[in-house]
């Protein structure tokens, strides 16, 4: 019985180490195949050659780092209004326009603030667009904010004076 395996074992370790030949068709296809082709040769195959692959070691960074970094250079200035403008509206519509250098990472978007209460939803627009602000001297600041809702950073804040008629009935005298 041993006999018979260990003979079994050597037929398949001779039948694995078969020849290889390659060749080129009429077409200019190169193929290659354990079976003798017309105009084939032989192809020598080294008893080590194997497919390997070298794995460079990852550095794997964390993703909110670079960002951090980043955002604490980040310069958000308001462009409009100016400090101090009077703005007349009487349905309390302006538009806040800011830079940001170097430029807005991903994962980082802009909120503004008026007098300390968020008044428009974070977003990657540089322009905002506000109605309904009430008359009178409000602060405004732009925070960059992460995902969370941190801040990264922040402009200065702009003094601005929002005026709105206002129509006064005056009692008409009277006659006689």
């Amino acid at each position: 019985m041993r006999l018979i395996l260990l003979l079994s074992l050597l037929s398949i370790a001779l039948c694995s180490n078969a020849a290889v030949y390659r060749w080129v068709d009429e077409n200019g296809k190169v193929h290659y195949s354990d079976e003798p082709q017309p105009n084939a040769e032989l192809v020598e195959v080294k008893q080590n050659t194997q497919n390997t692959i070298e794995l460079r070691e990852a550095k794997i960074k964390s993703p909110i780092a670079p960002e951090l970094d980043a955002a604490t250079e980040t310069t958000i200035t308001i462009i409009s209004p100016t400090h101090e403008e009077t703005i007349r509206s009487n349905e309390g519509k302006f538009d806040v326009t800011v830079s940001v250098a170097p430029k807005l990472l991903r994962g980082m978007f802009l909120a503004l603030f008026i007098d300390g209460e968020i008044k428009a939803q974070p977003q990657t627009s540089t322009t905002f667009h506000l109605e309904g602000i009430y008359r009178g001297e409000h602060a405004i600041v732009v925070k960059a904010l992460d995902q969370n809702g941190k801040v990264l950073a922040s402009s200065s804040p702009r003094t601005i004076y929002l005026h709105q008629a206002n129509l006064v009935k005056r009692p008409t005298p009277r006659a006689g």
